[in-house]
């Protein structure tokens, strides 16, 4: 075969990821928080961009996507009214008639991508495009000129640090053992937001496939860690760290802490006389105690409160259906300047401020119609959410069905990463409550009759039914649970049943019967005492 120069030609499709583009699917997975925040500063850099009043004038209903009802998704119509192709590059229009959500194999392909890109800021993945693409110059908010305007200090604030994250870097150095850094980690995994243990520590060593002694062991060093009383079993407990820590564990101190229910009931003559001290040092030690922390978990990690606003409501319909509308308070409302813009574009004699309110008509339009389809498709996944799970808002958490992304994905015809873009930091009121959308996707139990697989969380309320339903004199151990459960058709391993018990923070059965037993006690202490009164003679 002889070698030869020939000349071809191919013809191929691709997308080029502009920052258009990129601005479009970033705006799903915005909650309206940070949705408001981002129009104000587009509001802010852009000269063509403005606020839209509550009543349009002129006709124009730029913000018609503010409100939906069920029956307004008819099948994806974008609704572009507003008529400025002529200022998009070419193939650009034809890609903005289009849906995001229906492009399957386009959503795929930029999906690889899409995580990497996201995780920058907006000016530093618009720059990197900036430099692929060669001497094309985006506007402002994309980034590619936009100078130090766009630079935001705040994106670069460390996040703060919990108390896991920080027991977990001490961990890190305190073992070398893998076997000692499981347990450790087991450990931490189990320590609450005040900083304490389970009081009953005996299911970790069998859990772990450990001896008692070697969670003891963890246990002892991971009670020096950072902050001084942390991993502690009880309040008691928490103080002798302390205490300890501070060189001021004497026998005195020892028997006050080991006395604190006198403590709590004032009764220092006791405590003077169990302690061994007269009235000055039994002063001095109640000052020192008071002086500790009994929470030393508190100063570390509890997330910081956000006024939640729900994007979607669900009230019940007229024909026994659901009715389900967009939160309209939560949509910004936004419209282009068009007739700024036609007064500017006939005075303006430069290029260069030609050029630059061309860009500006064009990146205000994408936003509208960024907006616009963001509220579409959020609609459209709530709907289809709601008909998934109408047992649900019908009859209560145990009728929640087993849902996934794809599922809800084929059914509207667009992409699983669409769909979990579109459920991140969303919130829909319902009939039964407000809850993140990514609330009624669950994880599959099978049924041990073969029938209708069950909700992991409609499992997780059976679970709790049971233990709340149990007699004092008859708990339910995770065994016994097991055994209810398959016998109403559940069919799940014991440890999957001691997972969801602790994820609901319910103790085990031994803490469970201790503490209903103590219960029971007060209360026939109580009723002896009170009928002794009675029965006294006047």
């Amino acid at each position: 075969m002889a070698l030869t120069q020939r000349l071809e030609f191919r013809q191929s499709q691709s997308l080029v990821m502009t920052p258009q583009l990129m601005q479009a699917i970033k705006l799903l997975q915005l909650s309206n928080l940070d949705l408001t925040t981002f129009v104000e500063e587009e509001l802010e850099r852009n000269p063509l961009l403005e606020r839209a009043n509550d009543e349009p004038a002129g006709g124009e209903a730029p913000t018609e996507a503010a409100q939906f009802s069920d029956s307004d998704d008819s099948g994806g119509s974008n609704g572009d009214e507003t008529g400025t192709g002529e200022a998009f590059e070419p193939g650009q229009e034809e890609w903005l008639s289009r849906d995001l959500g229906t492009r399957a194999e386009i959503e795929q392909t930029l999906d690889t991508g899409l995580d990497n890109v996201f995780s920058e800021e907006p000016a530093e993945a618009a720059a990197r495009n900036a430099q692929d693409a060669a001497p094309t110059v985006y506007t402002e908010w994309g980034g590619g000129a936009s100078g130090d305007e766009d630079y935001n200090l705040e994106a670069f604030v460390a996040a703060e640090t919990t108390l896991a994250d920080h027991l977990a870097e001490q961990l890190a150095v305190a073992f070398s053992a893998p076997a000692q850094r499981m347990i450790g980690q087991y450990l931490i995994d189990l320590v609450d937001e005040a900083g304490y243990l389970p009081p009953d520590l005996g299911e970790a060593a069998e859990r772990l496939g450990a001896s008692q002694r070697d969670v003891e062991d963890v246990l002892a060093v991971l009670q020096k860690f950072d902050p001084p009383g942390v991993c502690a079993r009880n309040l008691s407990e928490c103080l002798a760290i302390q205490l300890r820590e501070l060189d001021r564990y004497d026998p005195a101190m020892q028997a006050l802490v080991e006395h604190l229910d006198l403590l709590a009931k004032r009764d220092i003559a006791g405590l003077r006389k169990v302690c061994g001290v007269d009235d000055e040092d039994i002063a001095d030690m109640i000052g020192e105690i008071r002086r500790l922390d009994p929470k030393p978990g508190m100063k570390f990690g509890s997330s910081r409160l956000q006024t939640m606003v729900p994007d979607v409501y669900v009230r019940p319909g007229p024909d026994g259906g659901w009715h389900v509308e967009l939160n309209s308070d939560t949509l910004p409302r936004v419209l282009v300047n068009q007739t700024y813009y036609s007064e500017l574009s006939k005075k303006i004699g430069k290029d260069g401020d030609k050029s630059y309110f061309t860009d500006a008509l064009q990146n205000a339009t994408w936003l509208v119609r960024a907006l616009d389809q963001r509220a579409r498709t959020i609609l459209k996944v709530a709907t289809e959410i709601v008909r998934q799970q109408d047992g649900f808002f019908t009859r209560g958490v145990a009728h929640l069905r087993p849902l996934n992304l794809k599922a809800v994905a084929d059914a509207i015809q667009m992409h699983e990463s669409t769909v979990s873009r579109v459920t991140a930091n969303k919130y829909m009121a319902t009939n039964r409550g407000t809850f993140e959308l990514k609330y009624f996707f669950t994880a599959s139990i099978a049924s041990a009759d073969g029938g209708e697989a069950h909700s992991a969380e409609a499992v997780r309320h059976h679970i709790k039914q049971l233990i709340d339903a149990e007699e004092p004199s008859a708990i339910l151990s995770d065994d016994t649970i097991v055994e209810r459960l398959r016998a109403s058709g559940i069919d799940i391993a014991r440890r999957t049943v001691a997972k969801y018990r602790e994820a609901m923070r319910i103790p085990s059965s031994v803490q469970r019967r201790r503490d209903k037993q103590s219960a029971l006690g007060n209360v026939l202490s109580t009723a002896l005492s009170d009928r002794s009164r009675n029965t006294e003679p006047a």
